[in-house]
């Protein structure tokens, strides 16, 4: 828990830093995209370099960011394995009784781990770079069009800032009520799966809890602070483009360009 790093910012002054929060949030639905449109290994190469250049320009150490996998392990384990077994092919690569391997079934699976682990990547390096105040100013000037069909915006954005904010804070607080409860006598490690899921119980009960009392103690700051929402709201930094901005956008375009090529070339 202490390893996720989604919803954590640490401030800088690099190139990535300095970009214009909505640049980064356009550069990362790209990257979302360009993910899911990759369908081979000189793809994700593509990917790999694009993110190993975005992580030393952020001066954001690979190892760090490579931690954010630890806690979907198992989510990305579990996704190779059923995609190994349940994707056919025509030629059987290892079959055991009813179980075939497939060298489709190998492919597949691999593609559909690395796609886990880029997009976790990707996320973690935005948000390591960029404030969740920042995130959403940027978010609601990129949708203050649908201000005209009365599609909440501001709320929205409002919504997700507050999200992020407090994922480090509900990891603080699972890691506080895990120790004072493993003080206690409870165990969290041994016994069978269901055993583990029976022992999580006293820990989700009061991370709940708390949840829900720092939701509730949020409302009243802001009804104290006679807060309400985006009418007239004026913003202390304004955002503007900037050369760098046209910088990452020409490298995100030659990332494009690769993939695509990849995806009808090869």
């Amino acid at each position: 828990m202490r390893e996720m790093t989604i919803g954590q910012f640490f401030p800088g002054t690099s190139f990535v830093h300095r970009l214009d929060p909505r640049t980064k949030l356009l550069i990362m639905l790209a990257y979302i995209v360009l993910v899911f449109l990759v369908k081979g290994f000189v793809g994700y190469g593509v990917l790999a370099v694009f993110l190993l250049a975005a992580c030393l320009s952020a001066k954001v150490k690979i190892g760090y960011l490579l931690k954010t996998i630890k806690p979907i392990i198992v989510i990305v384990f579990i996704t190779f394995v059923l995609n190994l077994f349940f994707t056919e092919g025509e030629t059987p690569w290892l079959s055991l009784g009813p179980v075939k391997i497939y060298p489709e079934g190998v492919r597949f699976a691999v593609m559909m781990a690395l796609r886990l682990i880029f997009l976790l990547m990707g996320t973690s390096l935005l948000t390591l770079t960029t404030s969740p105040m920042a995130l959403t100013d940027a978010l609601e000037r990129l949708l203050k069009p649908l201000n005209k069909l009365h599609f909440p915006v501001h709320e929205l954005s409002m919504m997700m800032t507050i999200a992020l904010r407090f994922i480090p804070t509900l990891m603080e607080e699972t890691d506080k009520i895990m120790k004072a409860q493993a003080a206690r006598g409870a165990d969290f490690d041994t016994g069978n799966l269901i055993d583990k899921a029976k022992a999580m119980l006293p820990l989700l009960v009061p991370l709940f809890v708390s949840a829900f009392r720092r939701a509730d103690d949020l409302a009243l700051a802001m009804e104290a602070r006679c807060y309400h929402g985006g009418d007239r709201r004026t913003r202390m930094k304004e955002l503007h483009y900037a050369k760098i901005d046209g910088i990452a956008a020409a490298l995100t375009l030659l990332a494009t360009l690769g993939i695509v090529a990849e995806r009808i070339f090869l």
